[in-house]
């Protein structure tokens, strides 16, 4: 937003002020700068000058000789502009004089010299139009210096529109010289405005129907419009504010816009009867001012005459009813939309406007009525003739409730470490705007309607106006003398370190981020589609569904970074959502999710070495021993063979995956991916385990292998379980020494070690161990390889 120092001045004077210091003061109490504009310092020698003779050049079809009176003497100028002619006052650049970046020579153009320039206003830097030279008011003195006729001088300043996101107020000028008058100790003047002199019973006739979205609608009619053009003045400040002129009318609501902040329409009043505002009850092609055709959706408020829609509302007005530079009549709209309807509306149409950029902060219905004021006095500050035929219609549905905040001296004095005076207190809120009484050291504070929609509400928020003003830069550097004792970290945060830890430093994995809700469009490139689940409000089509699978995010990442590491392993604790809950809140569920990505190792060694990761894992944290279950798919990129179901103590917390082959080919060919998501809180309910530790035996054990043929749907928890039903005492270990996989013979080797604390078992006993262990096996339709 772009801010004018001369516009400022009308509301708080700043003589004797150093602006630059101001401005800076601005930027620590208030709102970052950005940059700072000299506007008019380059332009020198610039004076009226009247055209007393136009002949055209003897070598030129387009150019003519001048000669112009510059008060203190006549020049030969050579120009170019079609509107040069005799008689008329322009401005006049001598030479010596200074254009922007052009210094100004005599020259000879076309063998005819040329003392000086006859300027445009783009070239003098006030607005954009070159179609001709500058045209005067003919009673202007011949010399006169085109800065002391014309505020060209001016400082702007950008100010960076994020930190205004909670100031609606300074969104316009007004606001902005309020905050100067704070920093200055100077007297903030009121607006100038003009009361509705008309006394007869005719009005606009306003109807709200939905009173959600419009809160106040402010309206009058005016006729007999006869200025079609802005004064100077207005169009320069628009320009400087990077705004451009265009007629009269649609100059003032742009003006009150950046004055006020509050966006205003010009309605042609011969188009308009009963004003209307609602949503439609169907979909309809809208076409707007800039002559694009909108689609408008049910949820789109619009004001309509009675019921022909003739502009979006808070974001921009239709063609048939737009102003032109033959309007003599107009409707005039000031009114209050909701701030989150306006910005969806705008997201939705791809239509972000200065207006909608107001409405979307949540502006103060007080100011409505208020700028309806200031337009009427502007426009008869311009035209005299102009006509008011109709009462101010202001349809008020919805108040913000007054805001009152109650403190003492001591509570700014403990927040801020400082000693503010009462008196120093109560004045710097007072020129804030805020209504202060004060009982000795107690204040009662009346916010403001203006900072009350979203910005000040209670004790914190006065103590931070109060010491922004008094200066940040002025409060005393100290050392706080206070206890620095360490964060306390609970379990569910010390058991989340750990697991991170084991995933960085054991298994060299990276830790990412990612978002929420899922992206139709990564998925899509996938093969895949999106799962159906709670939407985020006010996002479009498929856009802002809620993940229900970490897996939904990781995929994405995992074929975007394929080709920087043939090998690697991704993790995240984040959230998924499945479904509402029974107050309708969205069933938030922390997961841990891993994916293990290898072009280098098959999808059986990758997926041991995931089944290896969670056993680490759960040892590490629990103690515990994990089982694996197959069990049917959730998501179309599941294997359907290689999903199960992890389980500790009986109790599920997660799934164990390889990629389906579609899927798979859709990432990389000739790789592996495997993926892991557990449920964090089930996770973490899981009690630990106590750890046991055994005396190693001084007598030697025996090793026994066996080679067994595993049978199609035989699970290795049916074969565990036939040795562990035994109780066998001296059977302390058994581990997986090979595996064999081929031309449909899939057998296992397993290695049995067997000892006692108190002697030396003999091979008969160890023998009769293997035969129970064996006959077990059969009985679950596993042999022995022979």
């Amino acid at each position: 937003m772009f801010v004018s120092m001369n516009w400022i001045r009308d509301f708080v004077d700043l003589d004797g002020q150093d602006i630059e210091a101001l401005i800076h003061r601005f930027t620590l109490s208030t709102a970052e700068v950005e940059g700072i504009e000299y506007k008019g310092r380059d332009i020198e020698n610039v004076v009226v000058g009247e055209i007393l003779t136009c002949e055209p050049h003897p070598d030129s079809d387009h150019l003519h000789v001048l000669t112009v009176d510059g008060g203190d003497a006549v020049y030969d100028v050579v120009c170019g502009a079609p509107n040069a002619r005799a008689g008329i006052k322009t401005a006049f650049a001598k030479v010596g004089g200074r254009v922007g970046q052009m210094k100004i020579g005599s020259a000879k153009l076309r063998g005819v010299v040329s003392n000086g320039m006859c300027c445009s206003e783009k070239e003098i830097g006030i607005s954009d139009d070159h179609s001709g030279i500058m045209e005067l008011d003919p009673s202007l003195k011949n010399g006169t210096d085109i800065k002391d006729i014309f505020p060209i001088e001016d400082i702007v300043f950008e100010v960076d529109n994020k930190s205004l996101t909670n100031r609606p107020d300074l969104w316009g000028h007004y606001g902005m010289a309020r905050e100067f008058a704070a920093l200055t100790g100077q007297k903030f003047k009121e607006l100038p405005v003009m009361e509705n002199d008309y006394s007869g019973n005719d009005e606009v006739a306003v109807e709200i129907k939905n009173t959600d979205l419009c809160f106040r609608y402010t309206s009058v009619r005016i006729e007999n419009i006869t200025k079609k053009e802005s004064l100077m003045q207005m169009k320069i400040r628009l320009y400087y504010c990077g705004t451009r002129a265009i007629n009269l009318l649609a100059d003032l609501t742009n003006y009150l816009m950046l004055e006020l902040g509050q966006p205003m329409h010009a309605f042609d009043g011969k188009k308009i009867g009963k004003i209307v505002v609602d949503t439609p009850n169907s979909e309809f092609k809208f076409t707007t001012l800039d002559g694009q055709e909108r689609d408008i959706t049910t949820d789109t408020l619009m004001i309509y005459d009675n019921e022909t829609p003739v502009a979006i509302a808070g974001i921009m007005g239709g063609l048939d009813s737009e102003i032109t530079d033959n309007t003599d009549t107009l409707v005039l709209e000031s009114a209050n939309f909701d701030g989150v309807s306006v910005r969806k509306s705008a997201s939705r149409l791809a239509l972000r406007t200065d207006a909608s950029a107001r409405y979307e902060k949540t502006l103060d219905p007080e100011m409505t009525l208020l700028a309806v004021k200031r337009f009427m006095k502007l426009l008869f500050d311009v035209d005299k003739d102009a006509k008011i035929v109709s009462r101010i219609t202001d349809v008020y549905v919805k108040k913000y409730p007054e805001v009152t905040v109650d403190f003492d001296k001591a509570f700014i004095d403990r927040y801020t470490g400082i000693d503010i005076s009462v008196d120093r207190i109560k004045d710097t809120l007072i020129s804030l705007g805020f209504e202060t009484s004060n009982n000795g050291e107690s204040f009662t504070v009346k916010v403001p309607s203006f900072r009350a929609t979203k910005d000040v509400s209670m004790k914190a928020d006065i103590v931070e106006e109060i010491t922004r003003i008094y200066g940040y830069d002025n409060f005393e550097i100290k050392t706080t003398l206070s206890p620095l004792l360490p964060a306390k970290t609970s379990l569910l945060r010390k058991e989340e370190n750990m697991i991170k830890d084991i995933l960085v430093k054991a298994y060299a994995m990276n830790e990412i981020h990612t978002r929420v809700w899922q992206n139709p469009d990564e998925l899509r490139d996938l093969g895949l589609k999106v799962t159906d689940n709670v939407r985020i409000l006010g996002s479009a089509e498929d856009q802002g569904i809620l993940r229900a699978s970490m897996m939904q995010s990781f995929l994405p990442v995992i074929s975007k970074n394929k080709n920087y590491k043939p090998s690697f392993g991704i993790f995240e604790i984040g959230r998924c959502v499945h479904g509402t809950k029974e107050d309708g809140t969205a069933d938030e569920v922390r997961t841990l999710g891993i994916a293990l990505y290898s072009k280098t190792e098959s999808e059986k060694q990758l997926y041991f070495k995931a089944v290896e990761l969670i056993n680490t894992l759960i040892g590490q944290l629990k103690h515990a021993g994990v089982s694996y279950k197959k069990i049917e798919t959730s998501y179309e990129w599941q294997h359907p063979k290689n999903t199960s179901e992890i389980s500790v103590d009986g109790t599920k917390i997660g799934v164990i995956n390889t990629v389906h082959p579609t899927t798979l080919l859709k990432i990389a060919k000739n790789a592996s991916v495997v993926m892991i998501e557990l449920l964090m809180d089930e996770l973490l309910k899981i009690p630990h385990h106590d750890l046991q530790f055994n005396e190693p035996s001084k007598f030697p054990g025996i090793d026994y292998d066996l080679s067994l043929l595993i049978n199609e749907g035989v699970r290795f928890e049916n074969i565990e379980d036939c040795w562990k039903k035994e109780k066998i005492l001296e059977l302390k270990d058994v581990s997986v020494i090979d595996i064999y996989d081929k031309d449909s013979i899939r057998s296992v080797t397993l290695r049995f070690r067997f000892e006692l604390d108190d002697r030396t078992l003999t091979s008969e006993e160890v023998q009769a161990d293997i035969d129970r262990i064996l006959s077990n096996l059969r009985k679950v339709n596993v042999e022995l390889k022979l």
